[in-house]
């Protein structure tokens, strides 16, 4: 086994390597590929110090699986250029996300539809991810007619730029180049991504999209609004579900427990539901506050929290890489 890490020393990028590290991934050689500034320079994993490389060197070396996290354009036009060699791509960016051609997987929902033909594989956005692993056992069961859906996501999923405009306001220093148009630090902004001519951002709109290809239902409604908001790491969303059918809460609660990747945080007597904070460093998907739309019949909300920098990107590749891997050795 032959692994890639392409943007190997980006925000994304670091996190893979912690991914890769816990879960003892099964290679037998690792490049990690970054751009020409990059380079030469070194980097240690696993006690081993590894040189950086390019992307030419990467396509030379013929690796089986390059876990792509390096921006868009740079998957537009490198992860073809792999495919042709015959390494199967695993991308994090929006590059191949609609492209009807390409799947899209969450390994909880739809990893079971990967196969040998695939050669670049979308990665889902970090808010579709954690949202879509807790509405997948309810779409089944009860049939999902509309989605309202508000998010509160960390500035990290906007990058390195943003987490330094966060520590410059916080310290009180001055802000170079910064990630937003207004402050982030003690500051809400419904302003994730660019605009879009009806209004929305791309992001909200990637929560459309892509959860109707997830949940491969183009007749959902679903309509969000998307907040950056002063977090150190994890997503959240506030989630109003209007069904097709009838349903049982306790049953709706037995349904999460019992889904992979998910933990059910759901005990307001107690004052237990999930936090963003609980939820950094882990890599499963946290829910919470489920209650009833006594607005609306066949109506329910609930709140779902996860580290967007992992099972939002890093740890959904890696599982992602992790099925391939099996389905080889199998």
């Amino acid at each position: 086994m032959r692994l890639a890490v392409v943007g190997a020393t980006g925000l994304v990028g670091g996190v893979i390597r912690e991914v890769l590290d816990e879960t003892d991934f099964p290679f037998d050689e690792l490049y990690f590929v970054a751009s020409p500034r990059s380079i030469g320079k070194t980097m240690t994993f696993q006690g081993k110090d590894y040189t950086i490389i390019g992307m030419e060197d990467a396509i030379a070396l013929k690796p089986d699986m390059a876990i792509f996290s390096a921006g868009g354009s740079t998957s537009k036009e490198w992860a073809p250029r792999f495919a042709e060699v015959g390494t199967i791509v695993i991308d994090n960016s929006s590059a191949w996300r609609m492209d009807p051609s390409k799947k899209l997987i969450v390994p909880e929902i739809n990893g079971h539809t990967i196969t040998a033909e695939d050669k670049i594989i979308a990665n889902p956005n970090c808010s579709t991810i954690q949202m879509v692993v807790a509405l997948a056992p309810m779409h089944r069961a009860y049939g999902i007619k509309r989605l309202v859906i508000s998010t509160y996501q960390s500035f990290t999923g906007t990058g390195v730029k943003a987490v330094r405009q966060y520590e410059a306001e916080r310290d009180g220093r001055e802000v170079e180049d910064p990630a937003y148009p207004h402050p982030i630090f003690e500051n809400c902004l419904p302003h994730c991504d660019v605009f879009l001519d009806n209004g929305y951002t791309r992001e909200e709109m990637k929560l459309v999209h892509e959860t109707r290809k997830i949940l491969q239902d183009d007749t959902i409604a679903i309509t969000a609004t998307a907040v950056r908001v002063p977090v150190h790491g994890g997503h959240s969303e506030a989630v109003n579900v209007e069904f097709h059918n009838p349903f049982d809460l306790d049953e709706v609660r037995r349904l999460l427990q019992n889904t992979p990747g998910l933990i059910l945080e759901d005990d307001i007597q107690q004052n237990k539901y999930p936090t963003p904070r609980q939820a950094k460093n882990r890599n499963e998907v946290f829910v919470g506050r489920l209650r009833r739309d006594e607005s609306h019949e066949n109506a329910l909300n609930f709140w779902v929290v996860a580290d967007n920098l992992r099972k939002g990107a890093a740890t959904n590749a890696v599982q992602i890489a992790q099925q391939l891997a099996q389905q080889v050795e199998a």
